[in-house]
């Protein structure tokens, strides 16, 4: 995607051939900067702190902090250390374990002269990998906004409800959401998103209004409360979200306030839809109800960051003092509210059947372990 018109991806290796530079995604979205990894402390912050955040780019950063791990110390010990660095950094993407076991597999059984250079191998193949599989997404996606714009009047636009970022800022680029969004855009059909603001941090009123304003796409930024009104009154064609992890059986890990959306869509027969890429499917897991949900911290709640009249960025509290906050960072919208997941194998049904027949492979090495024991 383009920032200033300048293609850029969230993440990529430093001009030294070592280092990893990421965009600062807590300082969006009145400030555009870039930052520098040098070291696997700094990958494992950047995931913590949420400078990077998205399923996919939580992986891509991890599996680059293995890199700049081993660049330190090339040993079995140096590289556990950093497997239980980086898993304990974000407990609920299910990218992030599974990029973190690519990278063991690409390193473990080489001799540790050779481990540098085929850990930056794999962590490019992997940030590839995620672009050519958002690219798809984009495809299968298009036909969907296709189908609706064709019954449409010239010119009028199709309406997307989307929640939280699931764009190029939550992936390497293109984005999953966003990605049947921007191919739609690109081919000239007319698309308007409705942005959810998506709080307690707002990725979508900072993060995906961004995006989507440098790309040139027609949206509006909504409160999270509002979905369900538009819907009521016929102005969302279709939801697209994203997500952090799919389950065995089609059940739908996102950020907060995603049931509450699905459920709204399916009152209203409002089609809704999942993006994703495979590495997001946990096939070890069968029932959302048992995803672990990660509680972030209450000044995410009580606190808002902005920018004053006179250019200042200033955070101010919102909340009482005293009074008791809890924040959970996502919900499980069960696989019978799914209308289809987009995947870079076709659109597909929320199902156990269904995920397994787009993708037996991964099916299939998940029964690995346990047949093992």
């Amino acid at each position: 995607m383009k920032v200033d018109g300048i293609h850029t991806r969230s993440i990529w290796v430093e001009s030294d051939g070592a280092s990893v530079g990421i965009i600062d995604q807590t300082l969006l979205p009145h400030r555009y900067e870039t930052t520098v990894l040098a070291g696997v402390d700094d990958a494992a912050r950047a995931i913590s702190t949420m400078q990077v955040r998205g399923a996919p780019l939580i992986g891509a950063t991890a599996a680059y902090g293995m890199c700049l791990a081993l660049r330190a110390e090339a040993s079995d010990d140096a590289l556990e250390r950093a497997y239980r660095q980086l898993l304990a950094t974000r407990p609920t993407a299910i990218n992030l374990r599974w990029a973190l076991d690519e990278m063991v597999a690409a390193v473990r059984n080489r001799p540790r002269h050779e481990r540098v250079a085929a850990a930056y191998r794999r962590a490019a193949e992997i940030c590839d990998e995620d672009v050519a599989i958002n690219q798809a997404i984009g495809r299968h996606g298009l036909t969907l906004i296709e189908r609706i714009a064709a019954g449409k009047q010239p010119g009028e636009p199709v309406n997307v409800l989307t929640h939280c970022n699931a764009g190029w800022l939550a992936t390497v680029d293109v984005g999953t959401a966003t990605a049947a969004i921007y191919t739609a855009h690109d081919k000239g059909v007319p698309v308007h998103v409705w942005v959810d603001e998506t709080r307690p941090r707002n990725q979508g009123a900072s993060l995906t209004a961004w995006e989507l304003g440098h790309h040139g796409v027609a949206h509006t930024v909504i409160p999270d409360n509002t979905g369900g009104h538009l819907m009521q009154h016929g102005r969302v064609d279709l939801a697209i979200v994203g997500t952090d992890r799919v389950t065995a059986q089609g059940d739908v890990c996102n950020k907060i306030g995603t049931y509450l959306k699905a459920l709204a869509a399916a009152d209203n027969g409002v089609p809704f839809y999942v993006a994703l890429p495979s590495p997001t499917i946990d096939f070890g897991v069968i029932d959302g109800r048992d995803i672990p949900i990660e509680q972030r911290a209450a000044d995410e709640v009580t606190s808002m960051t902005g920018r004053t009249a006179d250019g200042r960025i200033e955070t101010v509290r919102i909340v009482p003092d005293g009074s008791a906050v809890a924040n959970y960072g996502f919900d499980v919208t069960p696989a019978r509210l799914v209308t289809g997941l987009i995947t870079e194998r076709g659109v597909i049904e929320a199902s156990r059947a269904a995920l397994k027949h787009a993708f037996p492979e991964r099916a299939a090495a998940a029964q690995r372990p346990a047949a093992a024991e």
